[in-house]
């Protein structure tokens, strides 16, 4: 029944996202269900993400952000960060093994361990030449961290230049930080899809998604289906979209 319906949505669909972020939540809970471990709920997360961009690659989106780790996560406890980190890196190197993904890590890499970082810097230096899906891998990432960032770039640039804090005021706008912000050059997301039932942002691309649509899904991440995906594409095609007017 499922598939029928699959089916049905995806010959109706006549808009599509061209960016769509995902809030992989519910990885935790869904192993509580099952009777699993933590790590156990972390790898299921991981493996579904290949699934997930095969249904993208379908739909023909071109940009995908894929929040695995905020930089509140980092201070979780050893016994479990430690894990999730592995698990994170063998799904980036997976990612990038398939050749069809243009790997883009997102967030503040210098506050990860270095061997994670490393495997995120080698994912987009062996994918940056590729033509597939941008996936923007959100590691280490905060929202107000990354806004943070960008200030912080471009007050160190105005600086060198012997720019004036007075000069900077006159010709500020929003585009000097939109322009130094991790997805600079990209469009930003069409559609945020949250998983697990939550329905907050959680810091997830503050700047980017002021204009997206939301859509909140009940299903954990490990048990998202693409009968779920289908449902999210639906919804996005039938608002329209105003940008505040």
């Amino acid at each position: 029944m499922y598939r029928l319906y699959g089916q049905r949505v995806e010959v109706h669909l006549a808009r599509t996202p061209h960016h769509v972020g995902v809030i992989m939540d519910g990885n935790r809970r869904w192993a509580k269900a099952a009777g699993g471990t933590t790590a156990f709920g972390h790898q299921r997360g991981a493996d579904k993400i290949a699934e997930f961009l095969g249904w993208c690659d379908e739909t023909n989106i071109e940009v995908v952000t894929l929040w695995m780790l905020s930089t509140d996560n980092l201070s979780r406890p050893a016994d479990e960060l430690v894990p999730l980190l592995g698990i994170i890196e063998d799904a980036v190197t997976g990612l990038a093994a398939r050749r069809r993904y243009k790997i883009n890590p997102i967030g503040t890499l210098d506050l990860l361990p270095d061997r994670t970082a490393g495997i995120l810097k080698e994912a987009a230096t062996a994918t940056e030449h590729l033509e597939g899906i941008t996936v923007n891998v959100a590691v280490g990432y905060g929202g107000r961290h990354e806004i943070a960032d960008a200030v912080r770039s471009l007050l160190q640039e105005h600086a060198d230049r012997g720019t004036s804090i007075e000069e900077l005021v006159e010709i500020l706008d929003v585009e000097h930080i939109a322009e130094r912000l991790y997805t600079k050059g990209q469009p930003d997301p069409d559609l945020v899809i949250r998983t697990s039932g939550e329905q907050r942002l959680s810091g997830f691309l503050l700047w980017q998604s002021a204009h997206s649509e939301f859509y909140f899904c009940e299903a954990y991440w490990p048990a998202f289906r693409k009968v779920d995906f289908l449902r999210a594409l639906r919804a996005y095609e039938q608002r329209h979209r105003r940008y505040g007017g």
